[in-house]
């Protein structure tokens, strides 16, 4: 069984963790939620929640898998077994499977997107007829679902081929070529004529802004983005050795995924501006606006094409480590095969993404949903990739600080002598900041 589950090396599990937490979450959630939360002000509690929030979760998640070498429900059971803490392990499994639905959807529509570039159809683009175009695009039933089918496959694929075999030979070739593309379109946008005012809206905080719900939804950000809450890193943890260096693999996970976003919102934004469009677009802020930016752009269609690509390269690092924390719950747990069990989860994650599909304009009633008054694929973001992950990372806390106990959990970090010489501060965070802020922040909800 351990040859059929798998293991990484050092510089796969840094990579492929970075390359689960550098994704859709960055380079289309993290500006559409920058967007429609007023800018700055997001930006700085979306640090501030990544530093004292998200990082020591992150470091207990990775401990947690490498200390028991089990998916997330087997975590809480090999540790607290015949208790309710596995149904922890549940939520997260869960919560991974419902991204995953409709993460591909966006995914999906970026290789659509890809396509058009290639095809030229950005040349002459204006802000109005990038608008019709992706309206028209999300409205045909027929070619998302073929998009999303098409997306399912590649990660089913690469999930079934294994750790090594798939998910870390993947990773150390899509994550460079990631950052370069970033790189030259953060040139390309900062350069444009008026960008000014979009880096201002970027970086500038308006404190009069600041309510309970700008605090969850930059929260969220943190989890969402660097894949805690739903069982990834702890499923991804069980497969590095105990040589493994946690702490510093946490900060160069945090880096890159952090890194990533800020360098998303100023590709965005300054575009955004310069071009006159509004940056609170919901989520199809970059389908509208990017074409723009290509069409004023010398040679636009291969920056479109590269960005596109870009966009698909990191949806797949994002959604291969997605579907792993299902698959390696039923190999642990259900001892099935790994081919077998990536196929049949893929099947019914595409079952569960069809209604996102159709909530962009195919399906009157998902795009506007009468109570909530949002679509969709809204709702289900804002339930699994909002409000499910702070609760899982509520709990997991509590379980590492209280339950496990940080003492167990730090003699895990530094075994094979490794230092930990920040151990003081993540105990006093995962045990009492991290629960206390975010029961604070859910209080200050119902208020």
């Amino acid at each position: 069984m351990a040859q059929d589950r798998g293991h990484f090396s050092r510089i796969g599990f840094i990579l492929a963790a970075a390359g689960s937490a550098v994704g859709l979450g960055n380079i289309w959630r993290f500006p559409t939620t920058v967007g429609s939360n007023g800018g700055g002000l997001f930006v700085l509690l979306y640090i501030v929640s990544v530093i004292l929030i998200a990082l020591p979760v992150l470091i207990a998640e990775i401990t947690l898998g490498r200390a028991t070498g089990k998916n997330p429900v087997g975590a809480f059971m090999a540790i607290q077994p015949g208790t309710p803490w596995k149904f922890v392990g549940y939520l997260g499994v869960i919560t991974a499977f419902m991204i995953l639905s409709y993460y591909s959807v966006i995914a999906g529509r970026a290789i659509g997107y890809f396509v058009k570039a290639l095809l030229g159809h950005f040349s002459g683009m204006t802000a109005e007829s990038s608008t019709a175009m992706y309206s028209q695009f999300t409205v045909n039933f027929p070619l998302q679902l073929g998009l999303l089918i098409l997306f399912i496959l590649l990660t089913v694929y690469v999930v079934s081929r294994g750790v090594s075999g798939g998910i870390e030979r993947y990773s150390k070739i899509l994550m460079p070529v990631l950052l370069g593309i970033l790189c030259l379109l953060l040139i390309r946008s900062l350069t444009l004529k008026g960008a000014m005012r979009g880096i201002e809206f970027y970086l500038k905080p308006d404190f009069s802004a600041f309510n309970a719900r700008v605090v969850v939804a930059a929260m969220g950000q943190a989890f969402f983005s660097l894949s805690l809450g739903m069982g990834t890193m702890i499923t991804y943890g069980s497969y590095i050795s105990k040589k493994d260096n946690i702490p510093a693999s946490a900060g160069w996970i945090t880096l890159f995924d952090t890194g990533i976003a800020i360098f998303a919102g100023f590709i965005i934004f300054p575009a955004i501006f310069a071009l006159g469009m509004d940056p609170n677009q919901g989520s199809g802020i970059m389908f509208n606006t990017l074409p723009v930016l290509f069409a004023k752009m010398p040679g636009g269609s291969i920056f479109g094409a590269f960005f596109f690509l870009l966009l698909s390269i990191a949806a797949l690092t994002s959604t291969i480590s997605i579907l792993e924390v299902a698959v390696a719950y039923y190999i642990d747990e259900k001892k099935k095969q790994r081919t077998r069990a990536a196929a049949v989860i893929g099947f019914v994650a595409l079952l569960f993404g069809i209604p996102s599909a159709l909530s962009d304009g195919a399906v009157p009633f998902l795009t506007d949903l009468p109570v909530v008054k949002m679509g969709w694929l809204g709702l289900w973001d804002y339930i699994w990739g909002n409000m499910s992950l702070a609760i899982g990372a509520f709990f997991i806390a509590l379980f590492v600080g209280y339950a496990w106990k940080t003492s167990n959990a730090l003699a895990e970090i530094r075994s094979e002598n490794q230092g930990f010489r920040m151990a003081g501060a993540w105990t006093f965070a995962i045990k009492y900041v991290v629960p206390v802020f975010i029961l604070a922040i859910f209080i200050g909800l119902l208020l």
